[in-house]
């Protein structure tokens, strides 16, 4: 039986899916796609005629969710751990606003330090490295600050024990040198 979704603004199809779940149980869950059979049976299915049966149809949905790489529930995920934003609630409106904005501002301080740091060839691995290694494995790499007798900083002494500090000493090295501030590994 076909319904109409008025809560939406395009036509969508909706599946109600019941599946076993690792435990024995039955567990349910509802598809809704914007995408019409033919698009669907073309993603997954490129030899199977317009005109399948439902069954197959439904399969060709199911198989093309089960695709999907998840990257937007694993990013909020990847958030909440490394910026520490899973029990930051705010009585008044305002306050929880301004909560909102400074972890969108911390997120993407986190994406722009990590493209920074790539920049050069040898960080590579950085590329791949998420909100949350970003936060506990990059940015707690320890060292040391050396300022000039006006205090502006001359030095970064990075620990030459840590992991990474000799992945970042380059990619730092690049984005430092313009402004006059030196790079290097030691003991801390």
């Amino acid at each position: 039986m076909s319904l109409p979704a008025s809560e939406y603004a395009r036509p969508v199809r909706r599946f109600a899916v019941r599946c076993r779940k690792a435990n024995g149980q039955w567990g349910i869950g509802v598809l809704i796609s914007t995408l019409d059979p033919g698009e669907v049976l073309a993603l997954t299915q490129p030899t199977a005629r317009p005109d399948a049966d439902p069954a197959t149809i439904l399969l060709a949905y199911v198989s093309l969710y089960d695709q999907r790489g998840g990257g937007v529930e694993t990013s909020f995920k990847g958030d909440h751990q490394g910026l520490g934003s899973t029990k930051r609630s705010k009585k008044r409106f305002e306050a929880q606003q301004m909560v909102v904005q400074l972890g969108t501002l911390a997120h993407n301080v986190v994406i722009w330090a990590r493209r920074w740091l790539t920049q050069t060839a040898r960080p590579a691995k950085l590329r791949h490295y998420g909100i949350l290694r970003m936060v506990r494995d990059v940015f707690h790499v320890s060292g040391f600050l050396v300022f000039d007798a006006l205090n502006q900083l001359v030095e970064i002494v990075l620990n030459q024990a840590a992991p990474l500090a000799p992945v970042l000493v380059d990619s730092l090295r690049e984005l430092l040198t313009p402004m006059h501030v030196a790079l290097n590994l030691g003991q801390t």
